[in-house]
């Protein structure tokens, strides 16, 4: 005769209580740590076969449904089919609930104790924890004896020291730059022979690339961005994962399925360390084995390593891309493009940002204007109007620019002069010789300290000459070694100068007879424009403490120009 089902029907068996049956499975990574033979014991299809093996074996149980949370730590309740579970107990779809052990409901030790004790009586459920031997119905004293709540105990403190190895062995691997996320940004895939290594993405990165060139050479903001992507029809990080990539990811940060990019995405990427070869992580963690709220980490705690992986983007281009970001700047609605002044321009008493306005003259012909925001949009009591003509604005930049280049020139010759002169060599002839004295001078002094102890204990000298003399010739040689440093460093400071005075001035060099203005040279040359009442202007050039330092070295080596001109 065929054996009846045990799963739910309509069918009853008489004279018995009907116990409508919740199955609960749950595995987790914490069940994988103690080796094959303990993960393939908890596996979901080694739970499932022993509760239908129980069910089979008691005919008052009938199981309405089976909940399983594969993949779901046991110090969070928050789990989906649990949760599912739950809402099927406050509806009175169950009157059981049963597990294969304590530690498949979970393993924090109040919230365990507290279903048990508290929430399944509250609502008549009947639980059963098959390896434990605990009823609450046939044996309702073995939810109360002292082993289940010391079980409890041992699965929370399971769970603490599985989560203190696993967060250990992780911040191993972030300090030494191994990549340990599920998903990596953007333009890089995981290294198929190294999962903690990352390789480009060449399809991904080539938009990359193109994001970093619209936003730092075109000018682009990122609305503008955006809509240049998406009118390409390029999907955005997700839809490429998914799609193209065939991952299994998700953004829950995305309501709908269109994979469009957004502004806040081109931010995110213009931001990120990852395509400059930098690993970073860390930004997120979780309170503690038992607490899973998320909270994020303060940026001087993020792990960050340099140089892991191959780069997408040069580190001058990323760094132009940062201080754009840095800028208060905002796209023009009517061209969606970034002016040119977008976060340089700048009123000379509030320090505001000045405010593009457009008006006409009496002739009939328009012209575009800045004004101060504050005086604009706040009091004129506050500021006043600081207003300048764009056209006489970019022609005064132009050139306050080249004057600026003639004079780095002359300053760069002036200190090649210095560099090249037979009396900066007999300087710094000089300096070495007087090195080498000091430093004989230094030896000398030295000797005559280590036969001072002799002296004493020979009788030659009292113990009072021996303290007195022994403090001079240490005084003497601590003197002696301040005044080596101070030539060492002047010596190091020319050969500093000499090395790199060329270096920045080229980036100005390059620009030298300009004649109109583009968002890249303002990048790369100004720091900020002030714009002052009467209308006139402040520049102030990038490199000015590059620049003081040539001054001061030209000021400090005067004498040798001077020398150099007499002997002419």
């Amino acid at each position: 005769m065929a054996r009846k089902s045990k799963y739910f029907s309509n069918e009853n068996v008489v004279n018995k209580k009907i116990w409508s049956v919740a199955l609960y499975i749950r595995l987790s990574q914490e069940d994988s740590d103690n080796g094959t033979e303990k993960q393939e014991s908890n596996s979901v299809t080694s739970q499932k076969t022993l509760l239908n093996e129980f069910i089979e074996e008691h005919d008052d149980l009938i199981v309405y449904d089976t909940y399983i949370d594969d993949g779901f730590t046991g110090t969070d309740f928050n789990r989906p089919s649990f949760q599912r579970l739950l809402e099927d107990m406050r509806n009175g779809n169950i009157n059981c609930v049963i597990v294969k052990d304590l530690s498949r409901l979970g393993r924090n030790y109040i919230e365990v104790g507290n279903y048990i004790e508290q929430v399944f009586p509250l609502f008549n459920i009947r639980f059963i924890a098959i390896n434990d031997l605990v009823d609450s119905f046939k044996n309702p004293s073995s939810t109360n004896t002292i082993l289940v709540p010391f079980k409890n105990l041992i699965n929370d403190e399971y769970a603490r020291d599985t989560s203190t190895k696993i967060r250990t062995s992780l911040n191993g691997k972030k300090k030494k730059g191994e990549f340990i996320g599920a998903f990596p940004s953007y333009g890089y895939i995981k290294d198929p022979k190294d999962k903690h290594k990352l390789i480009i993405d060449e399809v991904a990165a080539d938009i990359v690339r193109k994001i970093f060139n619209w936003n730092v050479n075109e000018g682009l903001g990122k609305i503008a961005i955006c809509h240049k992507l998406n009118d390409l029809g390029i999907l955005n990080p997700t839809g490429h994962k998914k799609l193209e990539l065939g991952q299994n990811y998700n953004n829950y940060g995305i309501k709908d399925n269109t994979y469009t990019w957004t502004p806040s995405t081109v931010r995110n990427i213009l931001n990120n360390e990852v395509y400059i070869g930098n690993t970073v992580q860390g930004k997120r963690r979780t309170k503690s084995y038992k607490v899973h709220k998320v909270e994020v980490v303060p940026k001087e705690e993020w792990v960050r390593v340099e140089n892991t992986h191959e780069p997408i983007i040069d580190k001058e281009t990323f760094t132009k891309a940062q201080e754009l970001s840095r800028r208060d700047t905002k796209v023009s609605q009517k061209t969606n493009e970034l002016s040119i002044w977008a976060g340089f321009l700048k009123c000379a008493d509030c320090r505001r940002a000045m405010n593009k306005k457009s008006s006409t003259n009496k002739s009939g012909s328009k012209y575009e204007y800045y004004i101060c925001s504050t005086y604009r949009k706040k009091s004129n009591k506050l500021c006043t109007k600081h207003t300048i003509k764009e056209e006489l604005l970019e022609k005064a930049v132009v050139q306050a620019i080249n004057l600026h280049i003639d004079l780095l020139i002359n300053t760069e010759e002036i200190i090649k002069q210095i560099n090249e002169s037979s009396f900066q060599n007999l300087k710094n002839e000089n300096i070495d010789n007087m090195i080498i004295a000091k430093q004989n001078e230094i030896a000398k002094i030295s000797n005559f300290k280590r036969t001072l102890y002799e002296d004493w204990k020979n009788a030659d000298i009292t113990r009072e000459e021996y303290l007195e003399y022994k403090q001079k010739y240490e005084n003497d040689i601590e003197r002696l070694k301040l005044n080596i440093e101070r030539l060492q460093n002047e010596k190091q400071k020319y050969e500093n100068q000499k090395q790199s005075s060329n270096k920045w001035i080229e980036k100005f060099k390059k620009q030298k007879g300009i004649t109109e203005l583009s968002r890249e040279i303002m990048m790369e040359l100004i720091d900020c424009i002030y714009v002052h009442d009467n209308g006139n202007i402040t520049i102030r050039f990038k490199f000015e403490d590059e620049f003081k330092r040539c001054q001061d070295y030209i000021e400090n080596n005067r004498n040798v120009l001077e020398l150099k001109a007499k002997a002419v």
